[in-house]
């Protein structure tokens, strides 16, 4: 599959991009999809939830009634979880929820990914280019021009460019990821993905 080359003014160039078949025309396994994307997410949560069991618990141990003859259930101490400001019981402790994934796996996710959007033909390859200064405006006006401003959109750059990425902090559907570090996650979150010429070299070198 070729693709013809856009600039941030909308309009094509006389260059075109053929895409590798084996990173965007690959039979797309979901499974593998699945497990990067849940991969992704897990290692996002801090895990730093924590709640008070009941030897944690500021209170009296005194047992707080005799043991039979009461008519109700024995109870030993108020800082029982049965109890109004009694202790959790099974509460959530700190735990780190992120688990290992084969390079492999995250590589065929990835692929996999990658395949759909060029099946949904939802991919855009911009010719390379730099901001001046940080302007959001200047980044609204590039994804206006390219019909993309209503929708999802993340964008693949080769090299960080900081101008670029602080163009597009303040807008709520936009994304700038560099090549290297493209996950599973982003590419399936995003309608569209801008894709800057020289990153295409990237991706392959790492996924290929």
């Amino acid at each position: 599959m070729e693709l013809e080359v856009y600039n941030i003014s909308g309009k094509k160039t006389d260059k075109k991009v053929k895409l590798n078949t084996s990173i965007f025309g690959i039979t797309p396994n979901d499974h593998a999809i699945y497990l990067d994307t849940k991969h992704y997410m897990a290692s996002q949560r801090q895990g730093s939830h924590s709640s008070k069991e009941k030897a944690e618990i500021t209170g009296s141990t005194r047992k707080i009634k005799r043991q039979k003859g009461t008519g109700t259930a024995r109870a030993g101490s108020i800082k029982s979880g049965i109890f109004r400001g009694g202790g959790r019981i099974f509460g959530p402790k700190p735990r780190d929820y992120s688990f290992k994934l084969n390079k492999k796996l995250k590589k065929l996710a990835r692929r996999s990914a990658l395949t759909y959007k060029a099946k949904e033909k939802s991919i855009t390859i911009l010719e390379d280019f730099k901001f001046e200064a940080p302007k959001t405006k200047d980044y609204l006006n590039m994804l206006m021009n390219l019909n993309v401003s209503d929708k999802k959109t993340l964008l693949i750059l080769p090299e960080a460019d900081m101008n670029v990425v602080l163009s597009s902090r303040n807008l709520q559907k936009t994304k700038v990821v560099l090549a290297d570090s493209l996950n599973t996650y982003d590419i399936l979150n995003a309608n569209n993905l801008l894709i800057a010429e020289g990153s295409m070299e990237k991706i392959e070198k790492i996924l290929a």
